[in-house]
This record gives C-alpha cells, structure tokens and sequence, in this order.
C-alpha cells in the first residue's frame, strides 16, 4: 500500500550498508510486505465497529503518533514555511486522507482481497498519468505494452465479460479511484516539494500531522463521534495507524535508504497476494478464479511499466 514518502532531495542517495546489514533488509522488506499485506483486512474489521471515516481518522491519529516520536528521538523540527505547507496539506490530502477513506468505504460492500488488488493498480494509473503530467517521463513500446496488459488484468478480476456480476460497482470504484489517488499525490510532490532540503522524515510527521487535522475536522460533519467502544475494531485501527502507517513508513524509508528505491518498490507487489492470502485464511472471504488470474495479470503489467531505457 502506497502510503507517505517525502521527495528525494540531492543528498538522499543510498549510501553503503555494511555487509552485515543484508538478511536484515530481507527480513525489513518481508514485515513491510506483510504489514501492508494485512492493513486491508485491518480495515474490514475496523470498519466493522466504526464509521469509514472515524476508522480513518483513528489510523491516522495513531501513525502520526509513531512518527511524532520517531521525530522526538532524531530531534527532528518540522518543516518551515507557509507555502511549503500549504503544498504539503495538498500531498496530504491525495496520499493520505483521500485513498484512506476511500477504502475504509470501498470495504463496506467490497472484500478486503478485491481492495488489495485494486491497490495494485497504482503503478498503472501512474503510468498513465505521467504520459501527460510528466514531459521528461516518456513512454516506452514495453511500458506502454505494460499499461494495457495491466488493465487488462483489472478487467478479468472484475469478470467484464460476465458483466461485472456478483460485485459492487461503488465499493469498487472507490477502491480504484483510492488507488488513482497515489499516483496524482506524487505527480504533485515531484512537482512542488522536490528539493526543500528537509528531511524525508520532518517532510511525511508533517504530512500526516496535515492529513490528520482534515480528517479531524471532516469526521464529525459526516460521521459524527462513536456511540460505543467496540474493542477488536479499536485494536485493528491502532495497529493499521502505529504499524500500517507509522511503522511501514519508517521501515519503507530504511529499505530505500539502503537498497534504494527501485529495490523498496518491488514489496508493491507482495501486497495483493497477501492481502488477498489473509482475506481468504483469517476473514473467510469468498475466492474467484478471475480474482488469482487477474491479479497476476496486474501485476505483471505493473511491473512492465516501471521498466526504464538503459541508461534512464
């Protein structure tokens, strides 16, 4: 699940990582992949007891709670500045508050496996968004080739040819539009907050700080306070907000640091299998054959796009 990431500045390149360092990347790379794995069935059960937006706002209260203390540790300051603010408050909106809540309320009708895939599809929907948002991104015939496979493959987890049946056209169009969502959020940040010389950390404590504070305010207009505690969906919140959202932020951010970015992003495509895995196992969720197939499909479509020339 693509989450929060500060823009690479100048001096963020991966600097050499001792040699001992190199299982424990692996196993890094694993719990980030099983972290975001699990953060949809997280979601289904939060949502069980609470509103999609106190679900949300929750998630987000207690991930900016691990960065806040991940700042205080570093002694890390949050950025300065009006204006940068005011572009982070937009990064916030379109990486944090925007496809969280889209799919806290795409998995009211949908299952947690359907939304894990559809969460796949961000490497596509970015593709095609920076053949017009980003001149210097020019496209390729295997990157290209990349973006229909892949849509092809959304097709077949949406049965297309059985006219769409048995699913909820809302619930999956809102998981779809979450996933569009990360993409226009970074396509805005490589824009207007690559290079501020400020820390990747202070950057996203201050992103999800914004995200947070929209929510803060939204929730109560449409989703009111909750009536009741319900304990199970109150501790699924808290682990999707401290590990889901804080915690995977700062591992996503050692993996780059140390493999680098290319390497980090690879653990997008370990998401749908296990969020699909841990629907199925732990949920009882129903399976289609077209939801397996069309996932691969996906994601071998997602990982065309990403191909760059040689020399890129």
């Amino acid at each position: 699940m693509s989450t929060v990431t500060a823009p690479r500045t100048q001096s963020s390149a991966p600097a050499p990582a001792p040699a001992r360092a190199r299982l424990d990347w692996r196993l890094r790379f694993g719990a980030l992949s099983l972290i975001w794995g699990f953060s949809f069935l997280l979601i289904k059960v939060g949502t069980d007891g609470y509103a999609p937006f106190q679900v949300t706002l929750g998630r987000l209260v207690f991930g900016s709670a691990v960065l806040a203390a991940a700042m205080a540790v570093k002694r890390e300051r949050l950025p300065r500045g009006a204006r940068l603010w005011g572009h982070m408050a937009v990064a916030a909106f379109f990486l944090n508050a925007l496809p969280f809540s889209l799919f806290a309320y795409s998995e009211l009708t949908i299952p947690s496996t359907l939304a894990g895939i559809c969460n796949a599809t961000s490497p596509l929907w970015g593709m095609a968004l920076s053949l017009v948002a980003l001149s210097e991104d020019r496209p390729t015939r295997v990157r290209v080739a990349g973006l229909g496979l892949g849509f092809l493959g959304v097709l077949t987890v949406l049965g297309a040819w059985q006219g769409f049946h048995g699913l909820d056209a809302r619930g999956t169009a809102m998981a779809l539009l979450a996933s569009l969502s990360y993409p226009v959020g970074w396509i805005y940040v490589r824009r207007k907050l690559a290079g501020t010389g400020n820390s990747h950390l202070s950057m996203t404590g201050a992103q999800l700080m914004l995200a947070t504070l929209q929510l803060a305010v939204v929730t109560p207009l449409f989703a009111g306070f909750p009536t009741h505690v319900s304990v199970v969906p109150l501790l699924a919140i808290a682990a999707l907000g401290a590990l889901g959202t804080g915690l995977a932020v700062l591992l996503q951010y050692g993996l780059v640091a140390e493999v680098g970015p290319t390497t980090a992003q690879m653990v997008t495509y370990f998401i749908p299998v296990i969020a699909t895995a841990a629907g199925v196992a732990i949920l009882g969720e129903t399976l289609r054959w077209t939801t397996p197939v069309g996932a691969v499909v996906v994601l071998a479509g997602a990982a065309l796009t990403q191909v760059r020339r040689r020399g890129a």
